[in-house]
């Protein structure tokens, strides 16, 4: 944030930045922000955050399409337009589509501002314009009309074509420090006991550890976690079996249920090390295994046969 706030204060903003970084790590309130700079009327250069011009630049239509209530802020996103909005027979179901970026970026983007000295257009998750949409943005991404500026926001900066990349300026984010995001926890009322699991499984991203804080959330991976354990120690392979063939599960959230298990096996490791170092190695082994089980979903495996083999494998350890 340092290099936007020297460059609103000399007022030299570059036409074009890429902000990039893993989610939940500030990309899109930094882009709100820096929009709301751009087109303040209270004489601020960094935003005043007062008057009428910012106040519309961050606040969010109740109606659809959810935009910025000012005229000079346009948000770009796959499926955010209906599709007889920007001329397209279906819904965008895979990729930003050259239609949206001509009727909301280019049809636009030639223009003087509506109100202001400045017009922002903001590109949530980037990665996903589609070739022909990113290679139509091209020129005007190059050489826009003064005054007309560009965030493109991802957290996968190397899905985007080379020649959008050589167009903007990046701005890298990286994950938050543990502190903010336990501070962010607090602020959105989440209790201080499911703090510290949803903090080490975020790994730097407030939108993570918000999801994984989530009440009902906490209570199912509580409730796996327990299930799985009680499995490995069972004297019978009855509820590795059960648990195994409780229904094909979604693949995401076994993979966040994994690492959670993954955590808590950590955690107990590190209490046996001194008094109990035998079974301080079986709990190593078995988060061994679970990592190992983390990876075949990434690589997908099924999530079925995944977990059939971790309980045949923790129970070995």
């Amino acid at each position: 944030m340092a290099t936007l706030t020297a460059a609103l204060r000399r007022g030299h903003v570059h036409h074009a930045y890429r902000f990039e970084g893993p989610d939940g790590t500030g990309k899109e309130l930094a882009a709100f922000a820096l929009a709301q700079a751009l087109v303040c009327t209270g004489g601020d250069p960094l935003g005043c955050g007062r008057c009428d011009a910012c106040h519309r630049a961050v606040t969010i239509s109740e109606e659809e399409p959810r935009v910025p209530k000012h005229p000079d802020v346009t948000l770009v996103e796959r499926g955010l337009y209906a599709p007889e909005v920007i001329g397209k027979k279906d819904q965008e179901r895979k990729d930003i589509s050259v239609d949206q970026v001509r009727t909301i970026v280019l049809a636009h983007a030639s223009y003087p501002p509506h109100e202001g000295r400045a017009r922002v257009f903001i590109v949530r998750s980037a990665e996903e314009l589609s070739v022909s949409a990113a290679n139509a943005m091209l020129k005007t991404l190059e050489e826009p009309r003064q005054g007309t500026h560009f965030v493109l926001i991802t957290s996968r900066g190397d899905r985007l074509l080379d020649t959008i990349r050589s167009r903007s300026l990046p701005v890298r984010f990286g994950p938050l420090p543990d502190g903010v995001i336990r501070g962010i926890l607090t602020a959105r009322g989440v209790p201080a006991e499911r703090h510290d699991l949803a903090v080490e499984l975020a790994a730097g991203s407030a939108s993570a550890a918000l999801a994984l804080a989530d009440e009902e959330r906490s209570q199912a991976r509580d409730a796996f976690v327990s299930s799985v354990l009680g499995a490995v120690d069972a004297r019978d392979l009855g509820p590795a079996v059960a648990l195994s063939e409780g229904g094909e599960r979604d693949r995401a959230e076994l993979r966040e249920d994994l690492r959670a298990l993954g955590a808590v096996l950590a955690r107990r490791a590190r209490r046996e090390v001194e008094q109990a170092p035998e079974a301080a190695c079986a709990s190593a082994k078995r988060y061994d295994a679970v990592a190992r089980a983390v990876v075949s979903l990434e690589r997908n495996a099924s999530p079925q046969l995944t977990m059939i083999a971790l309980i045949q494998e923790m129970r070995g350890a």
